[in-house]
């Protein structure tokens, strides 16, 4: 039996009593994909008509499906969508404005590159060749081109209409972005933040019937000059991430060097049937998949998954999986299978990681291999490390230890990376930092190819370890 998806759909609302009631109806009896059902979750934005009676004879004459939320004071439609995005219950979003310029007949229409793991986020565009629109406002669309191409230019996309109302996206990544915007900046600050979040996004023509200011149109000159501000602001910052682990792992995604770095150190040492544990977003394994056989890239987080599912939609050696390091029950189908585990930056991230190794030894073959990165020195441990979720750093003998209490028989250890170490010390116990400087972090990335060369003769202690530990039994088929 297949499983009912959910799909949210959010309705900020301010004094839209005339076409309120109409559009949500229209909302609710709009067709859906197969295996997808839907619930609306309205915001009064602090009106002063009928428009919270409305919504709540609408809540009560459809529990369940529509539910209402309340703002005492009008805020702006970007505070809206804030309330509607805490509140929603699915698995993916789209907004609809509470008029009847979108129709939501459509909805198939834009939902469907993201069923179909396509898109991270989808825009339904007024102005690709398709459908029917309303002719208006020259200057209007004028004003939208000139955003849409400053939005464009900041977020390097080329999208042609960034102000739709059509928008949709998974819930997850939504709610991961901050979302500083009240009123109508809301608008190319997603755009610019899901771009520099590196989405997937698509476009699809869609119907517009634009109503005129007589009708009740809100958005005008100012807001315009609004949102100006907010694309120049979020092209000068990088404010895309709530969680203050996940800012930590966003910077260091963009040290390309360095991971390539990483990489080029592991990979000569992994077979053709390879699982890599705690994937993310898949900045290993777009060096590590090439030419395996088999590649599996798991994760636990949802967000993860529904990325790494669209930035490798193309592979077909590739396939994505939940994987908890500590659920031996998520293991149980993986038994035996691989030649190769890589686990980078994940062991330390788990109270019982004797329990994770063991689940590791599990899924290789006899003379499979596991790779273990994992950052090493306790004296070296800090706010940087209390923000990333570190239970622990690890000693080479520490960490030799578990893997073999594990069941491995440890080939080799390596110490890796010496030269961050007294920026990590710095950061992290004398500064009490909880982030990265970018600009150290650009300087480090840009001289990677010296500290390539030199790293090893660096006096101190490294700051991560690898071990490469073996299943015993078999041999290790290195990769041709």
């Amino acid at each position: 039996m297949a499983t009912t998806r959910l799909l949210s759909i959010l309705v900020p609302a301010y004094n839209e009593e005339e076409y309120l009631a109409a559009s949500i109806l229209r909302a609710l009896q709009a067709p859906l994909p197969e295996g997808l059902e839907s619930e609306v979750v309205a915001v009064d934005d602090g009106s002063t008509d009928c428009t919270p009676q409305i919504l709540d004879e609408l809540a009560e004459r459809y529990p369940g499906r529509v539910r209402v939320f309340h703002h005492k004071v009008n805020a702006g439609k970007g505070a809206a969508i804030r309330t509607a995005l805490e509140n929603v219950l699915g698995e993916f979003g789209i907004i609809q404005d509470g008029d009847l310029e979108y129709d939501p007949s459509e909805y198939p229409k834009v939902l469907g590159p993201l069923l179909a793991n396509q898109a991270d986020v989808v825009y339904g565009s007024r102005f690709l060749i398709s459908g029917e629109r309303r002719v208006i406002y020259y200057w209007h669309a004028l004003a939208n081109h000139i955003l849409t191409t400053a939005c464009n230019m900041a977020a390097d996309i080329n999208l042609t209409d960034m102000e739709t109302c059509y928008k949709a996206f998974r819930i997850t990544l939504a709610r991961s972005i901050p979302i500083r915007s009240n009123r109508f900046g809301i608008e190319p600050e997603l755009t610019i933040k899901f771009a520099k979040r590196q989405a997937s996004i698509y476009e699809v023509p869609i119907s517009y019937y634009g109503r005129t200011y007589d009708d009740g149109k809100k958005i005008g000159a100012m807001d315009a000059v609004s949102a100006l501000w907010v694309i120049a602001r979020c092209f000068f910052t990088r404010d895309i991430y709530l969680d203050p682990g996940a800012k930590i792992l966003d910077s260091l995604a963009g040290t390309r060097r360095f991971n390539r770095w990483m990489a080029d150190t592991v990979r000569p040492l992994l077979g053709t049937r390879v699982l890599e544990l705690g994937a993310g977003i898949g900045n290993m394994t777009q060096h590590l998949a090439r030419g395996r056989k088999t590649y599996v890239a798991s994760d636990i987080d949802a967000e993860h998954m529904a990325r790494l599912r669209v930035r490798f939609r193309g592979r077909p050696n590739l396939s994505i999986r939940k994987c908890d390091l500590c659920d031996s029950a998520d293991f149980q189908p993986l038994l035996g299978v691989f030649d190769s585990v890589v686990c980078l930056n994940v062991v330390e991230h788990v109270e019982d990681d004797l329990g994770a190794l063991r689940n590791i030894f599990s899924a290789l073959k006899p003379g499979g291999r596991a790779i273990i990165l994992v950052p090493q020195d306790q004296k070296a441990y800090g706010t940087l490390d209390e923000v990333l979720g570190h239970f622990r750093r690890y000693s080479e003998a520490q960490l030799r230890e578990r893997m073999e209490a594990a069941g491995f028989e440890v080939e080799r250890m390596l110490h890796f990376n010496r030269v961050t170490r007294p920026g990590w010390r710095f950061n992290g116990q004398v500064l009490k930092r909880r982030s990265f400087s970018r600009f150290q972090l650009r300087v480090f990335d840009a001289l990677v190819p010296l500290w390539r060369r030199i790293d090893r003769y660096f006096p101190w202690p490294a700051v991560s370890v690898i071990a490469f530990g073996r299943v015993p039994g078999g041999e290790f088929a290195e990769k041709s």
